[in-house]
């Protein structure tokens, strides 16, 4: 784990692998950090040169500037590209899942010359309704993540991957009450006003893919849809037992797809 600053405030992240491999971002959902690739790195490290970093007040990152009353996608778009220049690399392969792949639909609307390719998992054009999402940043404000993530965690993973790891929901729970709560709720709020159901028109967009999972109540396969809609790209792939974090609940799979994005 290294560390950088960036606009006043220090970014964790790690950046792993030979120098002379492409570049692969990825990017965490909301509430979650960037151990969520370790299972993947193994067979990642074979192919790509790895960069994956702790979104504000998450992990190790540290919490949003306390005079700066909101976040919005292109802030994180821009931690992402710092984060790639520092890697010394001027385009590079991206994935990410939830607001992850918010990051990502930023960073094609706005950034499309750097990227060589996209996979943008368990995400939408729109995610939720702006008044759920003000509502759950009242709620975390008030109560604390910690008290919130006996509820929100197990909406996180389908039922076949909490059967498969038994300590999977507790852990998670650990790790969310644990972030920084002005930070996730100025996330929540932003994610209330992202829209980008227009955001792609006449543009040119690299190589895409779009993943869905069955049992994801959070993004269903019908907010993956939107998004291939809006990107104009082929449907998702929709894989079956699989809820919001593939990552985590199906990563060698995940490995297969980015690996697909070298040929």
């Amino acid at each position: 784990m290294t560390f950088c600053a960036h606009q006043g405030r220090t970014i964790s992240y790690r950046l792993l692998g030979q120098q002379n491999q492409p570049l692969l971002v990825l990017a965490h959902p909301l509430g979650m950090t960037q151990g969520i690739w370790d299972d993947m790195l193994p067979e990642l490290l074979g192919r790509f040169r790895v960069l994956t970093w702790d979104l504000p007040g998450h992990g190790a990152s540290s919490a949003w500037p306390a005079d700066s009353s909101a976040i919005e996608a292109e802030d994180l778009a821009l931690e992402a590209l710092s984060l790639t220049e520092l890697a010394g690399a001027e385009r590079f392969h991206f994935a990410g899942t939830s607001i992850g792949g918010v990051i990502g639909q930023q960073l094609l609307s706005r950034h499309a010359d750097k990227l060589l390719s996209a996979t943008l998992t368990n995400t939408g054009p729109v995610i939720g309704t702006a008044d759920g999402w003000q509502q759950r940043s009242a709620m975390v404000m008030d109560k604390g993540l910690e008290a919130m993530a006996v509820d929100i965690v197990p909406r996180w993973f389908g039922p076949l991957a909490c059967q498969q790891q038994p300590a999977l929901i507790d852990g998670w729970r650990v790790q969310l009450g644990r972030t920084d709560r002005r930070s996730y709720a100025l996330l929540c709020e932003m994610l209330g006003r992202c829209d980008f159901s227009e955001a792609f028109k006449g543009k040119a967009l690299p190589s895409i893919k779009v993943i869905a999972g069955t049992v994801d109540v959070a993004t269903p396969p019908s907010s993956l849809e939107a998004l291939s809609s809006a990107l104009g790209v082929a449907a998702p792939l929709v894989w079956e037992n699989v809820g919001h974090v593939p990552a985590v609940e199906c990563p060698a799979r995940l490995v297969e797809v980015l690996a697909r994005q070298l040929s």
